[in-house]
């Protein structure tokens, strides 16, 4: 018998992880057509839900400044990069996982490269207002924001599921997770830098980057 690698914990396999990527991809195809087409149904309703969350931002410039605050500060993309950064250093350092390490890192930074790769090849513009409350720099499709958070927040939850987390732990974890994720794509709305598609086209991507990672390293620890 031959016991199992430290970074490798033997998990079942779940056949739930498959058909979640492949609705996830199926959902980021599909979305990532429209925009790319600016199909007509989606733009318009991406431009009402924009112009009335701006029309609120521009009423409420206290509320505004919080989502400022946490959009730059709490969940900007370098911020939940030193999350994960401090992941790796975890893994490396409580359990000696460094291949699992290099895979969450090299993970986070396939999702940069997509992120901006995908942005550069649809090269939609944000949304122009004559009262911005914010601005931000390169094309909108898919929010970096969005995708950032949800690719690090999946593998902190994906470790911490490897790794046995108590149900306290495992509660609040999740619940950051949520609160992040959720929260950093409606700063970005309130502040009228995307698209509502753009936020969700992020949310998707990330999460479809996530199980695709999640899947290859099982498969591949497996094997081994």
């Amino acid at each position: 018998m031959h016991p199992a690698p430290v970074d490798s914990p033997p998990r079942p396999r779940h056949p739930r992880l498959a058909r979640a990527t492949a609705v996830l991809a199926a959902l980021s195809a599909l979305l990532l057509i429209a925009v790319a087409t600016r199909w007509e149904p989606l733009m318009s309703l991406d431009g009402e839900l924009a112009r009335t969350v701006h029309r609120w931002a521009v009423d409420d410039p206290g509320l505004t400044q919080v989502n400022r605050v946490l959009t730059d500060w709490f969940w900007d993309p370098w911020a939940m990069r030193a999350l994960c950064a401090v992941v790796v250093v975890w893994l490396v350092w409580r359990h000696d996982a460094w291949w699992l390490a290099l895979w969450v890192a090299a993970t986070c930074a396939v999702g940069t490269l997509i992120q901006q790769g995908l942005k550069a090849a649809v090269g939609r513009d944000r949304p122009v207002w004559k009262d911005p409350v914010d601005s931000a720099h390169y094309a909108a499709f898919p929010s970096g924001h969005a995708m950032t958070a949800t690719v690090v927040w999946g593998l902190i939850l994906w470790l911490l599921r490897r790794h046995g987390a108590g149900r306290a732990l495992w509660r609040t974890a999740c619940t950051l997770a949520v609160v992040s994720v959720v929260g950093v794509g409606l700063t970005r709305l309130w502040l009228g830098v995307h698209w509502p598609s753009d936020v969700l086209g992020g949310w998707l991507l990330g999460a479809l980057t996530v199980t695709v990672s999640v899947t290859a390293y099982e498969r591949l620890t497996a094997s081994r």
